[in-house]
């Protein structure tokens, strides 16, 4: 169960995709489910949580640049809008999809609302603070997993997606 921590050994390792992302979410604004692992496995994939009334939500600029500069090479960005902090999420999920769309051009995967809190985190969320040892405490909390599945880093929601850090840990692990 916590391979993806190191946990199990070499057999383990090969699944560690599956330990960390093995979850099924449903797109924003669909009865779509998708599960991560199966969609995103071998690639680099960094997870945020987002909100469209909050003071880093421009972030979501440099998300989209990021996306676009580094799918081919393997990167999936994928939002979660989450109303945890500050009630900076309130809308329906078509209000989210148009305001991401039509206000940052927002291409990356986006998820159903999702809660991210400690103590009542989603189980993907879960998961990510276990591995890394910290839950968001606010919007766009950043979580890098690797192509082998294993937690490369998480960003503080300051950090821009744009900074030295995040490109170096994003180009590290491509």
């Amino acid at each position: 169960m916590f391979s993806f921590l190191g946990i199990g050994g070499a057999a383990a390792a090969t699944d560690t995709v599956t330990n960390l992302l093995d979850h099924d979410v449903r797109r924003l604004n669909s009865d779509e489910v998708v599960n991560l692992a199966q969609a995103y496995q071998g690639k680099v994939v960094l997870v945020v949580n987002t909100a469209s009334k909050c003071a880093f939500t421009g972030q979501y600029e440099g998300l989209e640049s990021l996306y676009a500069t580094y799918r081919d090479r393997g990167l999936v960005v994928i939002g979660f809008p989450s109303n945890d902090f500050g009630g900076q999420e309130p809308g329906s999920e078509s209000q989210i999809q148009d305001f991401c769309r039509l206000t940052y051009s927002v291409r990356f995967p986006m998820f159903a609302k999702t809660e991210v809190k400690k103590g009542k985190a989603a189980p993907l969320f879960e998961g990510l603070a276990a591995a890394a040892g910290r839950y968001p405490k606010w919007n766009f909390h950043k979580y890098l997993v690797g192509r082998d599945g294993r937690l490369v880093d998480d960003f503080l929601s300051w950090t821009s997606p744009q900074s030295g850090t995040v490109i170096k840990a994003i180009e590290a692990a491509l």
